[in-house]
């Protein structure tokens, strides 16, 4: 069994904002592996789940808030007895340029207050995460407005090029590792 979980903000005011990357991606990858969403307030969190590559795939959304992500994240492990190396999270990252991703099985949080409401529920940094870049705010731009705005019409094409990437990334996952995994999509990233 394998969990992925994409980090937002539930409700339409927050959705296609930079912060609901994690969102879209995973609501991407529900749709190709016709797979639908549906609450469980038991979990606080959108979950779906199908099959993939051998594996039971669950797919989660959590409806906490990012800063309360931790929460839905440690419900659906222990709701699914998942372990932490079968639990992907996908958010955003404000360090990484648009177009970029970064997978890994650890680290901290970078600062994501959603990925640090995780690590503190978990008690661990030790699960893996696919961080999805959406560059850095002007220098004169509020980090915290600048995440929860929409992409620019010129940028909407780059985040559709990515999205396929990490639909790919997240496939990649299931079916072969995290080590496999960033061996391919961490150097292809860096070209």
């Amino acid at each position: 069994m394998k969990l992925i979980v994409g980090l937002g903000n539930p409700g339409l005011t927050y959705a296609g904002s930079r912060h609901n990357i994690g969102f879209a991606i995973v609501k991407s990858l529900a749709s190709s592996l016709k797979v639908s969403f549906k609450r469980d307030n038991s979990v606080l969190a959108s979950v779906g789940s199908g099959k993939f590559g051998g594996h039971i795939l669950i797919l989660a959304l959590p409806q906490t808030f990012m800063n309360l992500s931790g929460v839905a994240v440690g419900s659906l492990l222990k709701k699914f007895k998942a372990r932490f190396e079968d639990l992907l999270v996908v958010c955003d990252d404000l360090d990484l340029d648009l177009g970029r991703m970064k997978i890994r099985q650890n680290g901290s949080s970078g600062g994501h207050r959603g990925l640090s409401s995780v690590i503190e529920h978990l008690g661990t940094q030790n699960f893996n995460r696919l961080r999805i870049g959406i560059s850095r705010p002007r220098k004169n731009q509020d980090a915290a407005e600048y995440v929860l705005a929409g992409f620019s019409h010129k940028e909407k094409s780059i985040v559709q090029e990515i999205k396929v990437d990490a639909l790919d990334c997240c496939r990649g996952w299931v079916e072969h590792g995290i080590v496999e995994t960033m061996n391919t999509f961490n150097v292809r990233g860096e070209k």
